[in-house]
């Protein structure tokens, strides 16, 4: 049970630490959150943990928890914002990826000792990473898309919009880097499997984000908020 009161504590820490960054830094701090989130995630997906009898990659919460950021931005300035937040986190991850792999091609000194775990982490396959862009390109853009849908059809609640557009967006995330990662190499069977659990934890983490969407709205109201206007 530690691995699952470890995971618990981690879902509440990064929801909360957004909440801060929002509440602290506005819009701002959501764009900074989003591009620390990517990077965090392609750092833990490297390792896989036992959760509830399952095996799971670690980066699931603070990837998942990147579409708090983009609905809150959705939510109060619009389509726009939420974009660019995206391609904040997207540049993010591309930066990162393509320094480390710069720095993998130097030559170590002789009393290296870094070298052989740089490589462990970040000696990915392009093949990975380009899953892993790809993936998180879409399915944000769509959870932009559904959102803003959502609202104009349900103006009401939202608890609804956030749940249709986070909900289906994670299961894209899941399919889109299942698909381009892992087919040929796993058995339709495994792919299916990991896409299940993969988008289980995730669909887990995009509902409990709901409570801290109002509350985020609640500690920031409009008129202490950056305006539209703003861009």
């Amino acid at each position: 049970m530690m691995n699952e009161l470890l995971w618990l504590c981690m879902l509440m820490l990064n929801f909360g630490l957004i909440t801060l960054a929002w509440y602290f830094w506005g819009k701002q701090g959501l764009f900074i959150w989003i591009a620390i989130a990517g990077i965090t995630a392609n750092l833990q997906v490297s390792k896989t943990v036992i959760l509830f009898g399952m095996t799971a990659t670690l980066g699931n919460i603070v990837y998942a928890g990147s579409f708090l950021a983009t609905d809150i931005l959705s939510e109060r300035f619009g389509k726009k914002s939420a974009t660019r937040g995206v391609w904040v986190g997207f540049f993010s991850i591309l930066a990162f990826t393509v320094l480390m792999q710069l720095a993998l091609l130097f030559a170590p000194a002789p009393s290296d000792e870094m070298q052989i775990h740089l490589v462990a982490i970040f000696g990915l396959l392009p093949r990975i990473v380009l899953a892993s862009l790809a993936a998180y390109l879409v399915s944000q853009s769509h959870d932009i898309w559904a959102f803003q849908f959502w609202k104009k059809r349900f103006p009401g609640p939202l608890w609804l919009r956030n749940n249709l557009s986070t909900g289906v967006s994670q299961l894209i995330d899941s399919l889109v880097f299942t698909l381009i990662a892992f087919l040929g190499v796993f058995p339709a069977g495994v792919m299916v499997e990991i896409v299940i659990t993969t988008y289980l934890f995730k669909l887990i983490v995009a509902l409990l984000d709901t409570p801290f969407l109002y509350l985020a709205l609640r500690l920031r109201p409009p008129e202490k908020a950056d305006t539209p206007g703003g861009e």
